[in-house]
């Protein structure tokens, strides 16, 4: 039998075989060649939202979340004490899971859902997280449905200024913006009474991607800016293309629906990481790592999700996943063990290497009464076995010495509701 370590290194899929210097030099050049219009897998699309400026205080607007199968919409308050009221919640599935429809019945069906609440407010902020080109008046041309929702009419089409008019209120001031910006906007609710020097959103859920605070001069992609202002920039994160991968990473990425694409993604999110680590064990199982009644268990399996992954490293020998209930051999669980903490361990390192490249770009948070709120959200962040710690202790080593800066975390319950309703609230 081989030994796990020896397969590991052999594939060069330890933590070790990480460079995060250079792998934050190359994310930072990447972060700057998309601000430049020069080739980047780092798309650094302008939101025209102003995350500096105060929000206005008192006034209920409409917030709206779109995103995979969920529809939800709420009205949403900030007080002068920075207290968040939400109220009058609704939930429905998105239009389109059920067949594909026409670009009218799609937004004719959330005008019905929302129209109730839209007549109470002249502001109307949407979260859609769909891929879209924001435009300078803050609404948002549809560039492509994920595969659920299927209304092919809408694709190229003005979301915010369709669904006014389907409301028959064009009058209304709408705001489109995703949930990674949502994100930062909801953790800069928190500063109302705190100091803090600089926001950046982050998600790690299914799907990954950050986004901060940039000033206008340096965005050279759009001469016509403000200079004296700033605005969020999504970063499309996911697409990283200049991390490390194996040569597993790229078996694992040509197995995929879309290869070639969100390659970053597919190495740390939570939507891959237990087809991920599948790919690896059965690649171990061929080389001779388990006993044979173990690999031909792991052979057999046709799909393992990161849930009961996270089962099996939280308790690995209870047999309560599918995974693990026949894995006997003692050394077979160590094994799997061991690989997958150490798939684990290098999404933390890939992570923390993100997050940095992103903090210094801020050039901000350098005293500790000033530090960078990072806001996060997303299931696979906070429900993973052992990631946040590892994640926080890679960021805080590589953030010391001359690159010592302060940041403190945040998670703000229903972030993408509340992050819609303080975009339109900006002042």
């Amino acid at each position: 039998m081989k030994d796990y370590k020896r397969f590991l290194a052999e594939h060069k899929m330890r933590t070790e075989e990480i460079n995060i210097h250079n792998m934050v030099d190359s994310f930072t050049s990447e972060m700057l060649n998309g601000l430049e219009s020069n080739t980047s897998s780092l798309r650094m699309i302008p939101t025209y939202i102003e995350a500096d400026n105060k929000f206005k205080v008192d006034l209920p607007v409409l917030a709206i979340d779109a995103g995979g199968t969920n529809f939800r919409a709420a009205l949403v308050k900030v007080s002068s004490s920075g207290k968040l009221e939400i109220t009058n919640i609704l939930n429905n599935k998105m239009p389109g899971l059920e067949g594909e429809i026409s670009k009218e019945e799609f937004f004719n069906t959330i005008a019905h859902y929302v129209r109730p609440l839209a007549e109470k407010t002249d502001r109307i902020g949407f979260c859609f997280s769909y891929p879209s080109e924001i435009l300078p008046n803050k609404d948002g041309r549809l560039i492509y449905f994920s595969k659920e929702v299927q209304a092919p009419g809408v694709v190229g089409q003005l979301i915010g200024k369709n669904l006014l008019d389907a409301l028959g209120m064009p009058e209304k001031q709408i705001v489109l913006l995703n949930d990674t910006v949502a994100t930062l906007l909801a953790g800069k609710s928190a500063s109302i009474g705190h100091d803090y020097d600089s926001f950046i959103g982050y998600i790690l859920g299914t799907g990954t991607n950050t986004c901060y605070i940039e000033n206008n001069p340096n965005i050279l992609k759009n001469k016509s800016l403000d200079s004296s202002k700033s605005q969020i920039i999504n970063i499309e994160s996911g697409n990283f293309s200049l991390a490390p991968r194996t040569d597993l990473d790229h078996q694992f990425d040509n197995a995929t629906s879309n290869p070639g694409s969100h390659t970053f993604e597919k190495m740390i999110s939570g939507g891959y990481f237990g087809p991920l680590c599948l790919l690896v064990l059965k690649t171990a199982a061929e080389e001779g790592v388990f006993t044979s009644d173990t690999a031909s268990g792991i052979l057999a399996l046709e799909e393992l999700s990161s849930e009961e992954v996270n089962m099996f490293m939280a308790d690995p020998k209870s047999g309560r996943s599918t995974f693990s209930s026949f894995i006997k051999d003692t050394t077979d669980i160590e094994s799997c063990l061991n690989i997958v903490n150490c798939l684990l361990d290098r999404a933390a390192l890939l992570v923390a290497g993100n997050l940095a490249a992103v903090i210094l770009k801020t050039n901000k948070g350098k005293t500790k009464e000033r530090p960078i709120l990072v806001t996060v959200e997303g299931s696979f962040y906070y429900k993973l076995n052992n990631l946040r710690t590892q994640i926080d202790r890679y960021l805080r080593a590589y953030l010391s010495g001359d690159r010592e800066r302060f940041v403190e975390f945040m998670e703000v319950k229903q972030s993408s509701l509340v992050g819609a309703a303080l975009a339109v609230l900006i002042n």
